[in-house]
């Protein structure tokens, strides 16, 4: 299979890529990490320019793009610790809701509005842990819709979506506090259910693939702002007469952490084609992906500290900030053991 990404894919990656440069500076970061909030100008900037909306059906706003559209900003927003909820809101909820929304008329007109919102940057999303994890859900302190799983009178999985004011959400502390974790208190009713039993149950199992996807489409860009300011330090940094970058271990640091960024870049791609394309094993394609770019997002992190060396963990360094998210997100919707393990399962099936 021949791949590659169109003109206007790369155009409008470009785009993003000079609007993030100005609208997220790591002063930004640091802004965001002493206040943490949901929608900031800036989102309104990402709506505005159709990142918020990309995933939202032409019918109600948005563009009714897929997630391999969305790859290449989802690495744009890992390059600059995007603080907002742009993997949760577009590649989790405004999908999720978009597929269901046929499934319960009584309901499409919420559903509809709350996708309109979405397209306009109006709302931000949460979404819950997969069924049966204590995790806690990432963005619930402050979101403006959660969308969450609970089991049902059967015991078959159910999916609601209620407001953010209905619920009450005890914050859990993080390492990256711009990720507003939370625990999340509320009581399922009919009138929260959007969907129920195998539709439910496949609407689950599909966000869980996107959201390994677009979290390691994160981690790809996370990975590459380390890389990039360990060479820049590289080259800056004298240690006997001459920038510590000249050394050849130095060099082959950034050299082996660069290595695991370009294997996993392709894989990660890949699941998003996979995942659009509705292939046999996109779930398989997923799990791959992640625990690809949860493993290059650590080697990166662990090279940039130990180029800086400890300075590179204070407030004064910007690294610290990309490294926080990577270590969140390298854990976040299964670890990388997690999904080889999902993968092993694939292959050789139970035993």
């Amino acid at each position: 299979m021949h791949f590659a990404f169109t003109d206007q894919q790369i155009e409008f990656r470009d785009a993003v890529r000079q609007v993030l440069a100005k609208e997220c500076t790591t002063d930004d970061l640091r802004a965001a990490f002493a206040a943490p909030a949901v929608r900031t100008a800036r989102w309104a900037t990402l709506a505005e320019l159709g990142v918020v909306g990309l995933s939202v059906p032409e019918a109600h706003g948005g563009l009714g793009l897929g997630l391999l559209d969305l790859v290449l900003l989802l690495e744009e927003a890992g390059r600059v610790a995007l603080p907002e909820p742009l993997t949760a809101t577009t590649a989790l909820a405004a999908p999720l809701l978009a597929g269901l929304e046929d499934s319960d008329p009584g309901r499409a007109g919420q559903v509809a509005s709350w996708l309109e919102q979405i397209a306009t940057g109006a709302i931000g999303a949460a979404v819950g842990p997969l069924p049966g994890s204590s995790a806690p859900t990432t963005g619930a302190i402050g979101a403006d819709l959660m969308v969450l799983t609970a089991p049902g009178p059967d015991g078959r999985p159910e999916i609601h979506v209620v407001k953010g004011d209905a619920v009450a959400v005890a914050a859990v502390a993080s390492l990256d506090p711009t990720r507003r974790l939370g625990v999340v208190t509320w009581e399922p009713t009919v009138g929260t259910r959007v969907a129920s039993g195998p539709t439910a149950g496949s609407a689950i199992l599909a966000t869980a693939n996107r959201a390994a996807v677009a979290t390691a489409a994160e981690l790809l860009g996370l990975a590459e702002a380390m890389i990039a300011m360990a060479a820049g330090y590289a080259k800056e940094r004298q240690q006997f007469g001459k920038p510590i970058g000249a050394f050849q271990a130095v060099k082959h640091l950034l050299a082996g952490a660069q290595v695991k960024l370009e294997f996993a870049r392709p894989v990660v791609y890949g699941a998003a084609w996979s995942i659009d394309y509705v292939t046999p094993h996109s779930s398989r394609s997923a799990s791959v992906a992640k625990a690809y770019a949860s493993d290059a997002a650590v080697e990166a992190a662990r090279v940039a500290l130990q180029v800086h060396g400890a300075i590179g963990y204070t407030w004064e360094c910007d690294l610290h900030l990309f490294m926080k998210r990577a270590w969140a997100l390298a854990e976040a919707w299964g670890s990388a053991g997690d999904h080889r393990h999902l993968v092993l399962a694939s292959l050789v099936g139970p035993t």
